[in-house]
């Protein structure tokens, strides 16, 4: 890397799940090969699984920093229990509610980084409206493709399934009605307006998506239209920030 080029401090924040963790972190593991210092916040028991996976790979130009994220208290979620993995499934429910409640601690997270850039997923909105009213750019990365996001986004924004473009893509209806059970069960604070909790609409200009051009074309481009933004399929930059430093 180019000592003369510019630093760009990331601050990367996925929800708990090891299914959010795993994208982030590799895209997190490209981009501090480049020009990009990574900081990586999650909670602790997150960190020391994300640590063992740093430990095999120390090619980074900027060795990625983690930054734990500190939940509120509560009697039956102790500290193992603060991820996705493991968790009994009555206590879900709890775990997303402690997450929400920890607004507060992430503003004082992104305050005192001063990241040039936050990269956030999809349960929490407000970590875009924080890092916005501290004038911090802001860019959500969706870890389902844009088949899926494009469907639930056209039934959001016209109310009807049936008129999907694509009819390739359908529901049945014990779907449909699993799906409203599913919805109804996540509560979400400080949603910003539209889709998918708003988190779309906060992005900056651009949403990056994991996808593939060439397997999602169709529909990166409708899914474009409705969220008016562009859509950056992760896979295609990954392959091109390679080329890059390598």
């Amino acid at each position: 890397m180019d000592q003369n080029q510019t630093i760009f401090r990331t601050l990367m924040f996925p929800w708990l799940a090891h299914g959010h963790i795993s994208p982030f972190l590799e895209l997190a593991k490209i981009l501090s090969k480049s020009n990009f210092q990574i900081y990586f916040c999650s909670t602790a028991i997150n960190l020391d699984s994300i640590k063992r996976t740093l430990n095999k790979d120390d090619s980074n130009v900027f060795p990625i920093e983690l930054v734990e994220l500190k939940l509120p208290s509560f009697q039956e979620l102790p500290p193992s229990y603060q991820t996705t993995k493991n968790i009994p499934p009555h206590l879900m429910p709890t775990l997303m509610k402690a997450f929400q409640e920890s607004s507060s601690n992430f503003s004082d997270i992104i305050t005192n980084q001063k990241p040039d850039l936050l990269i956030y997923d999809g349960f929490q909105p407000w970590s875009a409206k924080i890092a916005s009213s501290l004038g911090i750019p802001c860019v959500h990365f969706a870890i389902c493709g844009s088949t899926t996001l494009s469907f639930f986004h056209h039934l959001y924004t016209h109310e009807s399934y049936d008129s999907f473009p694509y009819n390739g893509i359908y529901l049945h209806e014990y779907e449909k009605r699993d799906l409203l059970v599913q919805g109804e069960s996540i509560k979400v604070e400080d949603i910003g307006e539209g889709f998918a909790f708003g988190v779309l609409e906060l992005s900056c200009e651009i949403v990056l998506v994991k996808t593939y051009r060439g397997i999602e074309g169709k529909y990166i481009d409708y899914l474009s239209t409705l969220c008016n933004r562009r859509i950056v399929p992760v896979v295609h930059l990954l392959l091109e920030i390679k080329k890059i430093v390598i």
